[in-house]
C-alpha cells in the first residue's frame, strides 16, 4: 500500500511538472516571436510569465488568479488592437488560460458561477485571436482557440460531473447512515426507559416495609435517566447536523468476537484481542454499537479490496480515558481510494458515527506496511473530549488522514 502511494504521489508530481515544461516552451516561443516582431508583442511573454504563475499557485488562490490573467490578456488584447500593430496570440499565455478553465469548471461554486467565467474566458480569447491579428489571421486563431476552449470546458465540465455524483453518493450515504440511527434510537430509549420503569416498580414494592431502601433506588433511577439522555443527546446529534458524522441493546464484545470468527470461517484468519480494563458495562451503548459497525466495514473492506490478505489482526484496547480499536491487515494491498475515504462509503458512515460521539476515525497505511482503520473513542468520564494518547497505536487523524 505505501509503495502504490507512493507511485500516484510522484505520477501526480511527474504530471505536474511536464505540465508547467509545456508551458515554459510556449513561453521561449513567445520570446523568440517578441524578439522577431518587437514592439507590443513584448507583452505577450509578459501575460505568458503571469499564467505560468497562477498556474503554479492555482490550489492557493485560483479565482484570484484567474480572474487577473483574465483582465490582463483582455487589457493587452484591447491594447495591441488599438495600436493597430500586428501581434499574434500568446501561446504560454492561452494554455495557462485554458489549464485554469479545467480548475475553475471543477472546483468554483456555485456552478453558474463557474459558468460565467468559462463564457468570459471564451470572449477574452476571442478578444485575443481578432486584436493580435497576425497577417490576418485573425479567423485561424479564432478557430484553434474556439476548439482549445471547447476541450477544456468539456473536460472541466466532466471532471465537475464526477465529483457531484461522488458529493451525492457521500451525502445518500450519510442519510442512510441517519436511519439506521433513528431506528436505533428507539431501541436505545425502549431499553433505558425499561430499565427505569423496573427500577420504579422495585422501589414501590419496597417503599412500604423498607422505606429506606427507596433514596439509593431513587438515586439509581436518576442516574439510568442521565445516562439515557446523554446517549440520546449524541444519536440525536448525529440525525440533526448536515455536516459532521450506539450500541443496541444486546450488542456485547462477544458480539465482536463472533463477528471476528465468522469472518476467519470463510476469509482470511482474524486475531481478535480485548485488552485489560474493557468489560460490557466499561463502554456507553452507541460506543458499542459503532465499535461493532466500524469493524464489520473494516472487515468488509478487507474482503472486497484485499481478499489475498495472508492475515488480519484486530485489537480493542483502554489508554487512560480512550479506547481504540484497530485493524489491520497483512500480506496484500487494499484498494489505495479507500486511504481518502473515497471507494469506501461505508467509511464515510462510519466516519459520521465515530466523529458524532466525539472520536476520530483513520483509515491509511501503517508504518509497518499494513493498512489499518483506527477508531478512537472516548470513555464517558472523559466528559465527551476526544483525547490524544501516548503510546496508543496508529496516526491520530480525521477522515480525510
Amino acid at each position: 500500500m505505501a509503495d502504490s502511494q507512493r507511485v500516484v504521489y510522484w505520477i501526480r508530481r511527474l504530471s505536474e511538472i511536464a505540465m508547467v515544461g509545456w508551458l515554459g516552451m510556449m513561453l521561449m516561443l513567445d520570446l523568440v516571436l517578441a524578439g522577431v516582431t518587437g514592439g507590443v508583442q513584448w507583452l505577450v511573454p509578459i501575460c505568458g510569465v503571469v499564467g505560468i504563475a497562477a498556474v503554479l499557485f492555482r490550489r492557493r488562490r485560483r479565482l484570484e488568479w484567474f480572474t487577473f490573467l483574465l483582465a490582463l490578456s483582455f487589457v493587452v488584447s484591447t491594447l495591441t488592437g488599438s495600436s493597430g500593430f500586428r501581434a499574434a496570440p500568446g501561446l504560454a499565455e492561452t494554455g495557462a488560460l485554458l489549464v485554469l478553465l479545467i480548475g475553475v469548471l471543477r472546483h468554483i461554486e456555485p456552478v453558474r458561477k463557474a459558468a460565467a467565467l468559462a463564457c468570459v474566458t471564451l470572449v477574452v480569447l476571442m478578444t485575443e485571436a481578432f486584436s493580435r491579428d497576425y497577417n490576418d489571421s485573425g479567423l485561424a486563431f479564432a478557430f484553434l482557440l474556439f476548439a482549445g476552449w471547447s476541450m477544456a470546458a468539456g473536460a472541466g465540465g466532466y471532471l465537475r460531473f464526477q465529483q457531484e455524483r461522488r458529493t451525492e453518493a457521500v451525502h445518500s450515504v450519510r442519510r442512510s447512515e441517519r436511519l439506521e440511527l433513528a431506528r436505533e434510537l428507539h431501541d436505545l430509549v425502549a431499553h433505558h426507559i425499561t430499565g427505569i420503569v423496573v427500577q420504579a416498580q422495585a422501589a414501590r414494592t419496597v417503599a412500604e416495609t423498607r422505606p429506606e431502601a427507596v433514596a439509593p433506588a431513587l438515586e439509581a433511577i436518576a442516574t439510568a435517566g442521565s445516562e439515557a439522555l446523554t446517549s440520546m443527546r449524541r444519536m440525536v446529534t448525529v440525525l440533526r447536523t448536515e455536516d459532521d458524522a450506539a450500541r443496541k441493546p444486546g450488542v456485547t464484545l462477544a458480539d465482536l468476537r463472533l463477528l471476528t470468527e465468522r469472518f476467519s470461517a470463510d476469509g482470511p484468519k482474524v486475531a481478535f484481542e480485548i485488552g485489560q480494563g474493557l468489560d460490557d458495562h466499561t463502554l456507553p451503548p452507541e460506543v458499542m454499537t459503532t465499535l461493532h459497525r466500524v469493524l464489520q466495514e473494516s472487515l468488509t473492506n478487507i474482503r472486497k479490496h484485499a481478499s489475498r490478505t495472508a492475515w488480519v489482526e484486530a485489537d480493542l484496547r483502554r489508554y487512560e480515558k480512550v479506547v481504540v480499536l484497530r485493524v489491520r491487515n497483512f500480506g496484500a494491498s487494499s484498494d489505495p481510494r479507500v486511504s481518502r475515504l473515497g471507494g469506501g462509503f461505508g467509511l464515510v458512515g462510519m466516519a459520521e458515527r465515530v466523529e458524532a460521539l466525539g472520536g476520530r476515525l483513520h483509515a491509511g497505511p501503517s508504518r509497518e506496511g499494513a493498512w489499518e482503520v483506527v477508531a478512537e473513542f472516548p470513555l464517558p468520564d472523559a466528559g465527551g473530549a476526544s483525547q490524544g494518547v501516548s503510546g496508543s497505536p496508529g496516526r491520530r487523524a480525521g477522515p480525510g488522514g
